[in-house]
């Protein structure tokens, strides 16, 4: 058994795997004779895979013979190991007893929004029950057969930190069973390291016999230089999403890879950012894009509305359901349900949602008879919901059920340097709307990529159509935006929210004080009254006395005057003539 250890031991080095952080996952005990004996047959297991693997064998058949040598050591059903191309779908893919590649009957015996969820979020994947886990769709526990419990572990497969396939394997949970989930999630992982490091080497190999002979009389170099980038996917195309940051493209990649499983999808994101346009590229991508795309804003309709909006009511239901209707659930059926706002429903709505996610089956308003259907539900929010789950204001269960996928849309501000091109789109779209031919002068943009935009896409947006409104001459430069005046109330927003002082609008004064004024008088008012011509931000709470009692004298020491002079209320004005004590004139 020593001789067998050290093989296993030098197997693993090369693989670079540490064994002693292995055996960490294998079922221990100093006592328990039968822990020890899972143990050791783990370890023997784990020093046959590490030979298989080394083997010079085709890399379908070395998989295959993994998946196989598992069942000698792991109490399992299924095993799965599959493997993915540079563009997402699957490359390799073996079972239990089946080493083929591309074996069509195997690969539709797949539970392929398990292994895409594992693939897309790179962490692995415990399921005690799959019948009571939202990933796992009806198909999936009909194609895993399960008519008992049946339990589920899957854990990525990585190649230089990057997920590039799962192995899975799946089991009948028996209340007598010796295994522990979480140490064969271990275990699994270790083997899963071993399975990629031999990927790994065979792309590398693969790479290498296809060099070109004049690249054969250059200088080699080292394997360990060598640098292997995981495969990139090719660059997706959504109508409607503009930009080319880091920060879109990483999303556009992973709404493709979401976009192909059933997957419930939770779109995060400050408001104006366009997660709207993000659900709908998700249904464009996914097999349902000739199925509807029916979209609903929870935030605009009152508890009872929205409930026959989305499951429909039968004619006499309430007082104004003259017929039948069907709700957005059904007119989604094979489709895609958008639901926009979602943090923002009711506390006694959200049982009726959850259990509509749970079971796709709904009864409509005035009706017993449940009718089901097939519906995949994207769901988006600009709310804190982990802070309204510990305020009680969201139910827990309703959010782990939509929080299956999340995917943040990044905010403008996140992504500068689409700027321009958005900039320079929403004028076009201004310019075909009215006949124009307006351009941005090149420090107009800027001005823009200097700007927070705490309204985002939208935000901008706006700023483009009202500059182009009030432009001038044929080109937008940078004196004609609003910022640049100093009259950009959303600046102003920013800055309250980050607690600076926020701009405030000038006071207006009215029209019919400047006319009582001759210019004359006016100058020479200008030069002894310090009130000349001055203003004062709305919203000052302690405005200067001097300033107050000035105004004061001007208008005859009429408190509502003096107000509107400065732009204060009476009762700032009133404030201050006490705090100083400040005597009121009787004239």
């Amino acid at each position: 058994m020593h001789h067998n250890i050290s093989k296993s031991e030098q197997n693993a080095r090369d693989c670079g795997i540490s064994l002693p952080n292995a055996i960490k996952g294998c079922p221990k005990s100093d006592t328990n004779p039968a822990s020890v004996a899972l143990h050791e047959r783990a370890l023997t297991g784990i020093f046959e895979i590490s030979k298989v693997l080394a083997d010079a064998a085709r890399l379908e058949l070395k998989l295959a013979k993994v998946v196989d040598l598992l069942h000698s050591f792991v109490q399992m059903r299924h095993g799965i190991i599959a493997l993915c191309d540079a563009e997402g779908g699957l490359d390799i893919t073996v079972a239990s007893g089946c080493g083929t590649n591309g074996n069509e009957p195997s690969r539709s015996r797949l539970p392929r929004n398990a292994i895409d969820q594992i693939v897309t979020t790179d962490t692995p994947l415990l399921a005690e029950d799959i019948a009571m886990h939202p990933t796992f769709t009806a198909a999936d526990i009909e194609v895993l057969g399960a008519s008992d419990t049946v339990s589920f572990i899957g854990v990525p497969i990585r190649v230089d930190g990057n997920a590039i396939g799962a192995l899975t394997l799946d089991r009948v949970l028996e209340s007598r069973s010796s295994y522990r989930l979480d140490d064969d999630v271990r275990l699994l992982t270790m083997i899963a390291n071993m399975v990629g490091q031999t990927v790994k080497l065979h792309r590398f190999s693969a790479a290498d016999r296809e060099r070109t002979p004049e690249l054969e009389h250059r200088p080699q170099t080292k394997f360990s230089d060598v640098k292997h980038p995981a495969p990139r996917r090719k660059k997706v195309h959504v109508e409607g999403m503009i930009g080319d940051s880091p920060a879109i493209s990483a999303l556009l990649e992973k709404i493709a890879v979401v976009a192909k499983a059933k997957t419930t999808v939770l779109l995060r994101g400050e408001s104006g950012t366009g997660k709207e346009l993000a659900a709908k590229a998700i249904h464009e991508l996914s097999p349902r894009a000739k199925r509807p795309f029916v979209k609903l804003n929870c935030a605009a309709l009152p508890e009872t509305v929205l409930e026959s909006e989305l499951f429909g009511h039968e004619k006499g239901a309430f007082t104004s359901a003259f017929n039948s209707r069907k709700g957005r659930f059904e007119l989604a059926d094979k489709g895609t349900l958008f639901l926009d706002e979602i943090g923002e429903i009711s506390a006694s709505f959200q049982a009726k949602l959850l259990r509509v996610l749970q079971e796709q089956e709904f009864e409509r308003v005035g009706s017993n008879q449940t009718i089901k259907v097939d519906v995949r539900v994207i769901a988006a929010t600009n709310r804190n919901l982990e802070e309204a789950v510990a305020r009680n204001e969201f139910r827990a269960d309703l959010y782990y059920r939509i929080n299956v996928v999340p995917l943040l849309v990044p905010a403008l501000r996140q992504r500068r340097s689409d700027i321009p091109l958005l900039a320079a789109e929403f004028l076009k779209k201004f310019n075909d709307e009215n006949g124009c031919t307006l351009t941005f002068d090149p420090r107009a943009i800027e001005v823009l990529m200097k700007c927070e935009f705490p309204g985002n896409i939208r935000e901008l947006e706006n700023c483009v159509h009202r500059t182009a409104i009030l432009a001038e001459g044929l080109s937008i430069g940078r004196n004609d935006f609003a910022c640049s005046q100093g009259q950009c109330f959303a600046e102003a927003l920013w800055k309250c929210r980050s607690g600076k002082a926020a701009l405030q609008p000038p006071p207006i004064l009215p029209e019919s004080a400047n006319l009582a004024t001759p210019p004359d008088e006016a100058a020479s008012s200008a030069a002894t009254n310090p009130l000349a011509g001055a203003t004062h931000p709305i919203g000052a709470r302690t405005p200067d006395i001097e300033r107050v009692i000035a105004a004061m004298e001007r208008c005859g020491w009429v408190q509502a005057k003096a107000a509107r002079l400065l732009g204060l209320t009476p009762r700032q004005i009133g404030y201050v003539l006490r705090k100083y004590g400040v005597e009121i004139k009787r004239l």
